[in-house]
């Protein structure tokens, strides 16, 4: 597995930027993404799958958050979003909170109207209490980051190809 890093979810193809959109069939150009987004959707249901518990990835129990990711071509066919959705047997998106962590211990809130303002420096403390507690939902590695990351060569090899095919003379 590789290190999960929030940067490495995008990845650029070199070599094409020259040439505008127009220059290329569509048709192969979509191709070519639909076949990267099922590799790299493949491969981070394959991370949830078997590194379940493992290498700082949620534990799959229901199956929920395998089910939910997909990919989507954009109109256009230059771009394919992989990502986990919301989808109807899930009463929260709950991926965010697996990414993000919750932390233990309430919101530290405004006191209200009515209420005494609190005296100095006691958000602050409040604040600092929050920050020493642990977490309630440790936040998670990035499965999906990691199977881009993972594949990288070969989706550059198939987009490679593929914008070298839709290439019109």
């Amino acid at each position: 597995m590789a290190n999960s890093v929030s940067i490495d979810g995008y990845l650029h193809v070199e070599g094409f930027d020259q040439f505008d959109r127009e220059a290329f069939n569509k048709r192969k150009i979509r191709a070519g993404m639909r076949k990267v987004g099922q590799l790299i959707t493949g491969r981070a249901q394959m991370n949830l799958a078997l590194g379940g518990g493992q290498d700082g990835y949620p534990v799959s129990r229901s199956g929920a958050t395998i089910d939910s990711i997909g990919y989507k071509v954009s109109r256009a066919g230059f771009l394919v979003r992989i990502s986990p959705t919301k989808t109807s047997s899930m009463k929260e998106f709950y991926p965010a909170y697996l990414h993000y962590g919750v932390r233990m211990g309430s919101r530290v809130r405004g006191r209200g109207p009515g209420m005494a303002r609190r005296a100095r420096g006691k958000r602050q403390e409040l604040l600092e209490a929050r920050r020493q507690n642990d977490w309630r939902i440790a936040p998670r590695d990035n499965y999906m980051t990691d199977a881009l990351v993972d594949s990288r060569d070969e989706v550059r090899r198939i987009l490679q190809q593929a914008f070298a095919a839709a290439l019109l003379n």
